[in-house]
């Protein structure tokens, strides 16, 4: 998995519900681990864009809904700040589901823009998806 040059704010809790952006079934997900972060003791993970995250599927295709699964927060509200000093953010927040750790995403649909920094640190998104920011 190779490094984010941006300096990404993680605003994303543990427990926080966001949409997905795929045609995977998953319709609303709940973070509950975020597999790319180390944090000092106590302090609970936060999530922010190009994070791999492991997530519990609270609304869907009821062969999906009680699972846990892998997935990758492509969109953020909160602003980040990339090298070249532009700030980015979206007006919502968004994520993909994936097959397993590797990077494989379960749609084949993306809906939406994705950030560049997740098409950079995971090359198999960046196949599928249509719009890149």
């Amino acid at each position: 998995m190779k490094a984010v040059p941006a300096y990404v704010t993680r605003v994303l809790p543990l427990g926080a519900k966001i949409a997905t952006c795929d045609n995977s079934g998953a319709k609303i997900i709940q973070l509950m681990n975020v597999r790319t972060i180390k944090t000092i003791r106590r302090r609970t993970q936060q999530a922010g864009v190009a994070d791999l995250c492991m997530a519990a599927v609270i609304k869907g295709k009821p062969e999906m809904r009680k699972q846990v699964v892998f997935a990758i927060i492509v969109r953020q509200k909160k602003e980040y700040r990339r090298p070249s000093g532009e700030r980015i953010k979206f007006e919502d927040n968004a994520a993909i589901v994936l097959k397993d750790d590797k990077g494989n995403p379960k749609g084949t649909i993306f809906k939406g823009p994705i950030a560049k920094e997740v098409a950079d640190r995971w090359p198999l998104v960046a196949k599928v998806a249509s719009m890149v920011v």
